[in-house]
C-alpha cells in the first residue's frame, strides 16, 4: 500500500511537471512564431496615437502694419484675443507599412514618421477686443471672432511644432510604441526608430 501510494505520488508529479513543460515550450513558440503581419495589425488597430499635448495660453493682436494713417482712421481693424488652445501630438500608426516591421530570432525594430499634429481645439471661452475704423464699423463690420481664432490656432500648432516639443512627442512615441509591441513578442529586444531623427530605443 505504501508503495502504491508513492507510485501516485511519482505518476502526479510528473503529469504536474509534464504540464509545466509544455506551458514553456508552448510560450517559447508562440513568441518565436510572432509575425511581422502580427505586429502590424497591431499597430493599426490602435489608429493615431497621441503622445504629447501643448496648450497655449498667450494673448495675441491682430492688425495691417501697412496701412496708412486714414486708412487705419476709416478702414482699420485690430482685434486682440486672448483663449486657451489645446494642441495634441503624436504618430499615426495605421500609415505604418510592412517594410516598416522588420522581425528576427532575438529582435524586432520598427520604423514610424516624426511625431505630427492630430488636432487643436479650444479649451473654454475665447475673449475678443475688436476696434474698427469709422467705414468699416458702418459697411463691413464683423466682432472678430473668426479671424481671431484663426490667429490662435495658427499660433498654438506653430508653437507645438518646435524642435523641443517634437522630441518629446518623438520619445514618447518611442517608449509607447515599444511597449505595445513588447506585450505581442514577450522576451525579444524592441527597437523603435524614427525616420530621419537619431533618436531612438534600443
Amino acid at each position: 500500500m505504501k508503495k502504491f501510494g508513492q507510485y501516485l505520488i511519482a505518476i502526479v508529479l510528473i503529469f504536474a511537471a509534464g504540464l509545466v513543460l509544455g506551458w514553456y515550450v508552448t510560450r517559447d513558440v508562440s513568441t518565436k512564431n510572432v509575425s511581422s503581419q502580427v505586429i502590424l495589425t497591431a499597430l493599426h488597430d490602435r489608429g493615431f496615437l497621441v503622445t504629447q499635448t501643448y496648450i497655449f495660453n498667450e494673448p495675441i493682436e491682430i492688425r495691417d502694419q501697412d496701412e496708412s494713417f486714414w486708412s487705419k482712421i476709416l478702414w482699420g481693424q485690430v482685434i486682440k484675443a486672448h483663449g486657451v488652445v489645446e494642441v495634441n501630438l503624436g504618430v499615426d500608426l495605421s500609415e505604418i507599412s510592412q517594410d516598416d516591421v522588420e522581425v528576427d530570432s532575438n529582435k524586432i525594430r520598427v520604423y514610424v514618421s516624426r511625431a505630427e499634429i492630430f488636432n487643436s481645439r479650444l479649451v473654454g471661452e475665447v475673449s475678443v477686443e475688436n476696434s474698427q475704423g469709422i467705414l468699416k464699423s458702418l459697411f463691413e463690420s464683423d466682432d472678430g471672432y473668426n479671424q481671431a481664432m484663426a490667429e490662435l490656432t495658427r499660433q498654438a500648432e506653430n508653437a507645438a511644432l518646435s524642435n523641443e516639443m517634437i522630441q518629446v512627442a518623438n520619445q514618447k512615441s518611442q517608449d509607447e510604441i515599444s511597449r505595445l509591441v513588447g506585450y505581442i513578442a514577450e522576451g525579444k529586444e524592441v527597437e523603435i526608430k524614427i525616420r530621419g531623427s537619431a533618436i531612438d530605443i534600443d
